[in-house]
């Protein structure tokens, strides 16, 4: 059984005509955009937006509309994976580095679903991944050292390019830092203490921004509430 598929189908039993749909990246969502093209087929009337630009080019590829982010102040329900959630619903999204743009989505959305399966769910985040810190270019070195000032046993890296010998770029232009903490500080001091460091954009911590999330399991889907 293909969990992530699973947890996908019951994503879209959440959707109502006439919704503004965001869309982030990953597996689990490429799934959601096959479901998603099917039920529009069969006369579902929604409106797309997507922070990834390869599920913005999924879309299209099935002849489906995609609006820019900027078309809307609010929209109805945002679906993203995540590379870990706890219970309480705070989520890490490290890997794919758009973190600022699905933050964005999220925080315009009336209701934000992490969707995935059993692998992404522990009770407490674990270290495991860093947090990614969007920043910059102008201002990598003084992050970093403010950074190790606030958190002194904090390991910081500048995220390198796998595609040349120099720093991983944004869609936006910026650079990425990955900051590796043997311990987490309190949740939810993380953000407010990092992104008053001036050059930071964003982190790739998404504390108390969702309302749901679908687990799928070898037994069942859950659906874990905020």
């Amino acid at each position: 059984m293909d969990l992530k598929k699973e947890a996908a189908r019951t994503a879209i039993t959440f959707i109502k005509d006439k919704a503004i749909i965001g869309l982030g990246a990953g597996s689990t969502i490429h799934h959601l955009v096959d479901f998603l093209a099917e039920e529009i087929d069969k006369g579902l009337n929604v409106q797309l937006v997507t922070s990834s630009f390869t599920t913005q080019q999924l879309l299209l590829q099935k002849g489906l509309v995609v609006q820019p982010a900027s078309s809307f102040d609010t929209i109805d329900i945002y679906f993203d994976g995540c590379d870990q959630l706890d219970k309480d619903l705070h989520a890490l999204k490290c890997g794919g580095g758009i973190h600022t743009r699905e933050k964005i989505l999220a925080s315009m959305a009336t209701q934000f679903i992490l969707v995935g399966d059993e692998t992404k769910y522990a009770e407490a985040l674990e270290t495991k991944f860093p947090l990614a810190i969007e920043v910059l270019p102008e201002s990598f070195r003084y992050v970093i050292k403010c950074m190790e000032k606030i958190f002194p046993s904090v390991k910081i890296a500048v995220r390198k390019s796998d595609k040349n010998d120099g720093p991983c770029i944004t869609a936006d232009g910026n650079y990425l830092l990955d900051a590796k903490f043997e311990a987490w500080p309190r949740l939810e001091q993380i953000n407010p203490t990092i992104k008053a460091i001036t050059g930071v954009v964003e982190t790739s911590l998404f504390y108390n921004l969702a309302h749901t999330a679908i687990i799928a399991t070898k037994e069942k889907i859950k659906i874990l509430d905020k």
